[in-house]
């Protein structure tokens, strides 16, 4: 029997998951997600597609139930969002990061950029869990929401899956070209965290001293 490949850094830990549940282990994980559990159902993901490039799982199999996992969550949030409504978020959405505020810039967003959205937010870490539950609130008509969310569905396993499978083709080639470079990787990540950090400081340093600056002038013209 062929040994499982090795899957590089992260998605290592996965591999003793895919080897027990195999298809399974994308349902649950994709679904769970979906519906606003913040599980690594994305990893899980692009692990299984890893895998099926490696010939391990099939690479088909992996996106259609994928797909139907995503949309499938995505609706059950809807379901939460809509009948569930405001109050079910306040008492229980902080368990899963769901804060009113995060909620209320949420509806924002969404009354702003309408069904667009729903495929974006497949994209978007944080949105991705949170996007059926806040169109259901928004009560977005749910044939419109059901339209765009398999839109997105088909976009973000179709991404995943199609990358995933090409690098666990060449998954021997890749991983000791990973090995080699990450510490490299590594330091230009931590520099970028950086910069985005000194950059959301700076900002957040200029608009704190906005209002007294305004006040100083205002003080001096009267």
């Amino acid at each position: 029997m062929t040994p499982p490949p090795q899957l590089p850094g992260v998605l290592a830990n996965l591999a003793p998951l895919l080897d027990h549940w195999g298809y399974l282990a994308v349902a649950g994980f994709v679904f769970v997600e979906d519906f606003g559990v913040p599980v690594p159902g994305e990893t899980v993901l692009i692990a299984a597609a890893v895998y099926a490039g490696a010939g391990r799982l099939n690479v088909f199999a992996v996106a259609a139930i994928a797909v139907l996992a995503a949309v499938l969550g995505d609706n059950l949030g809807y379901a939460i969002g809509r009948f569930g409504g405001h109050r079910l978020i306040e008492g229980y959405g902080r368990y899963v990061m769901l804060t009113p505020e995060r909620v209320a810039k949420a509806e924002a967003f969404f009354a702003r950029h309408g069904g667009k959205i729903v495929v974006v937010a497949r994209f978007i870490e944080g949105l991705r869990q949170a996007n059926g539950i806040i169109a259901g609130l928004s009560r977005m008509p749910w044939p419109r929401f059901v339209a765009f969310n398999t839109l997105g569905a088909v976009l973000w396993v179709g991404a995943w899956v199609t990358l995933g499978d090409l690098a666990g083709k060449h998954l021997d080639t890749l991983y000791p070209a990973i090995q080699r470079y990450q510490l490299y990787l590594l330091a230009a990540a931590a520099v970028a965290i950086a910069f985005l950090l000194l950059r959301h400081l700076r900002r957040r340093r200029r608009r704190s001293s906005g209002p007294a600056v305004d006040a100083e002038k205002n003080h001096g013209d009267s």
